[in-house]
């Protein structure tokens, strides 16, 4: 807050000095977050770290450029007044909330850190009735349009279709390891493992309501222990397999999802019509696992067909067998 202000200053009421000294502490704050993106990226991403590497250094100069300017109308002392001074100005998301997103996340905020900036002196500039206030709001507004075709520059630059491509294959890569093993793992366990307590509980008591509380135990313990243990099993700095807490939420909730889909069935009241909807869900689930494994693991369809529904049939008929005798 402004020292002597019990609450945020209005953008109306700042003067030309006020308006340039927030400028250059946002020009300032955005130069940081740009550089703070380039290091998250520089291990994976190198060419995209420059990229934002050199748009920070655009920052930089406009923030030189602007403070030439204060320096020539007001003198040497720029006054203390940031984004969250100001009622109703834009604000930048914290970078630890953007950094676990992924590139495309990192690229489109970026953009629009560069369309607010715009569009916030564009419409302020309009707003206004002093002439060399306006002026003034109109060159930052054009300074923040030309940061945006600079970004196409300096991508064109460090950025060529090969580096795209490896860049997108790592992205690709980050996914995959991250998201879908985990999911995938948890998804089979919890459509496979949860198989036979609960067509054991269907069988043995043809009791729809106890197979169903049954089925929700036994899916949401499962998917609270896979979460846990892929979430402890690796911290993902050596692997590179990511955020444990990514995977232990990908892991966990699949789990208790493959669990679930034919544990649902059996809110029926009707003990058969929720048994053969239930048997038509499994086979659903199985083959939707054997097409996951196909499509982004590579497996060979049929192999993971085999693999899949026979494991789950093996499973499916002990708990059919054990409910019955």
């Amino acid at each position: 807050m402004i020292p002597g202000m019990s609450a945020r200053r209005r953008f109306s009421d700042l003067n030309e000095q006020e308006i340039l000294a927030l400028a250059i502490s946002s020009e300032e704050d955005d130069g940081r977050i740009y550089r703070s993106y380039a290091e998250m990226l520089r291990e994976d991403y190198p060419d995209t770290a420059k990229v934002f590497d050199g748009m920070a250094e655009e920052e930089d100069g406009h923030r030189k450029a602007l403070i030439d300017l204060h320096r020539k109308r007001f003198g040497e002392v720029i006054p203390l007044i940031r984004r969250e001074h100001v009622a109703g100005y834009y604000a930048r998301r914290p970078v630890w909330l953007v950094e676990n997103l992924g590139i495309d996340r990192i690229r489109d905020e970026a953009e629009a850190m560069e369309r607010d900036a715009e569009a916030f002196y564009l419409k302020a500039a309009a707003n206004t009735r002093d002439a060399d206030t306006r002026k003034l709001l109109g060159d930052l507004a054009a300074a923040e349009a030309g940061h945006h075709d600079r970004a196409g520059e300096l991508e064109k630059e460090h950025l060529d279709a090969d580096a795209r491509d490896s860049e997108a294959r790592t992205a690709q890569r980050q996914f995959l390891l991250t998201w879908v093993q985990p999911g995938l793992a948890g998804l089979m366990d919890g459509s496979v493992s949860t198989l036979a307590p609960i067509f054991a509980t269907a069988f043995a008591t043809q009791d729809t309501w106890t197979t169903f509380l049954v089925g929700l135990a036994a899916s949401v313990g499962a998917g609270i222990s896979m979460g846990f243990t892929e979430a402890a099993s690796d911290d993902g700095e050596l692997s590179g397999r990511g955020s444990p807490l990514k995977r232990g939420i990908a892991s966990g909730v699949m789990t208790t999802v493959g669990g679930l889909g034919h544990a649902l069935p059996y809110l029926i009241p009707e003990f058969w019509t929720a048994t053969i909807i239930a048997f038509i869900v499994v086979f659903v689930e199985l083959w939707a696992i054997a097409w996951i494994q196909n499509r982004y693991m590579e497996t060979p369809f049929f192999r993971a067909a085999f693999q899949v529904v026979l494991g789950g049939a093996l499973v499916f008929a002990a708990g059919v067998l054990i409910g019955s005798g």
